[in-house]
This record gives C-alpha cells, sequence and structure tokens, in this order.
C-alpha cells in the first residue's frame, strides 16, 4: 500500500499524518499535567512535596516539544507516505505516549533509580523510533531526496543515542547523572536544527 503525496488529493493524506500526530502529541502533553496535583494548603511550604514531579513535568514538556518541532519539519520535507511511514509514525507515537507515565514515576519516587533509568529507556526507544520513522521516510523518497541529504550526518542523533543508553545503567549507579544526561540531550536539541529547513530552502 502507497499513498503518493505529489497530488492534490494526496496532500490532503500528508496534512492527516501530522494532524494526528499533533492531536496526540497535544492529548500527551494534557495528560502530564493531570499529574500535577493541586495541594490542600495554600501556603507556599505545600508546594515543596510538588518540586520533583513539576521539574520532571518541564523536563519531559521539553523533549516533547522538541519531538513535536523536528517531526513538523520532519513532514514539511514528506513527499511520500507510505504505509511503512505511517506505522513507523504510530510506533514513535506509542513511546511518546508512555512520557507520562515514566515522568510521573520518577517524579513521585524523587528520581528513585529504577524509575529514572525506565524514564532513560522510553526516550531511548522514542529516540529510536523517531530514527526508524527518517529512514522509512527517505526509503520512500530515495537516497537522492532532499531529505537523505539532509540528515546524512546526523550527530546529535547518534550524541542522544549514546547518551540516552549510558543513563539507563548509570541511573543504578547515580541518578542524579542520568538526569543531567537527560537534560544535557534536551539542551542539544533545544538549539535550532535548520538541517532539513536549509535544504529544502535551496
Amino acid at each position: 500500500m502507497e499513498v503518493s503525496l505529489s497530488t492534490n488529493d494526496t496532500g490532503m493524506g500528508k496534512s492527516r499524518l501530522e494532524a494526528f500526530s499533533d492531536g496526540v502529541i497535544a492529548i500527551i502533553i494534557t495528560i502530564m499535567v493531570l499529574e500535577l496535583k493541586v495541594p490542600h494548603d495554600a501556603d507556599l511550604a505545600s508546594l515543596r512535596p510538588l518540586v520533583p514531579v513539576f521539574a520532571s513535568y518541564v523536563l519531559s514538556f521539553v523533549n516533547l516539544g522538541i519531538y513535536w518541532n523536528n517531526h513538523h519539519h520532519l513532514l514539511h520535507a514528506t513527499t511520500r507516505v507510505t504505509a511503512a511511514v505511517q506505522w513507523a509514525n504510530l510506533h514513535l507515537l506509542f513511546w511518546l505516549s508512555l512520557i507520562p507515565f515514566v515522568t510521573a514515576w520518577m517524579g513521585e519516587s524523587h528520581a528513585a533509580a529504577v524509575p529514572t533509568a525506565a524514564y532513560g529507556g522510553v526516550l531511548l526507544l522514542s529516540a529510536v523510533a523517531y530514527t526508524i520513522l527518517q529512514t522509512a521516510i527517505i526509503a520512500a523518497q530515495g537516497p537522492g531526496s532532499k531529505l537523505a541529504a539532509a540528515v546524512q550526518r546526523d550527530a546529535k542523533g547518534k550524541i542522544s543515542l549514546l547518551c540516552y543508553a549510558a543513563a539507563i545503567p548509570l541511573a543504578f549507579v547515580k541518578p542524579v547523572i542520568s538526569i543531567v544526561l537527560y537534560v544535557a540531550v534536551a539542551l542539544l536539541w533545544l538549539v535550532p536544527d535548520r538541517r532539513i529547513e536549509s535544504r529544502l530552502e535551496r
């Protein structure tokens, strides 16, 4: 099964894929913020127990924002959607949908070893899923596509995978080291990645 996006009819397929993904990510963020329970008391001291949960929420919100932004650029460069691309996209959304669970677990456990490692596991598998989606799109468009040329030296992607893979076992040594790695990867991706955009503008 293959859908070409070169005609007006199939342009709707690309739009549907992006709209569905945007909707799922919006729901994920909504579920995640619901984990921030309102304190019963009205003083500032009552907010103290929420600090670890809020910090986990901020980190996950930034990560989801990065995925949403990069996913937008990736689909902007997409000219063909195949069944493989659709399933790869669902695979990415599956792992992203687990972020609220591991975010709440890590926050409420005050970054205990197992929840912190699980958080890294979901981030690692999300990154792998994004790489698979990128590969599926390139396979659909051909190795000579602008997207293939734009992402051929994916240093940031490789560094991210290595950091996540290292953070998982390090969580059992000292969880704070893993959290530093998670934050470092997020900061790495906060710097705008204009590879795809620049290639499309040429």
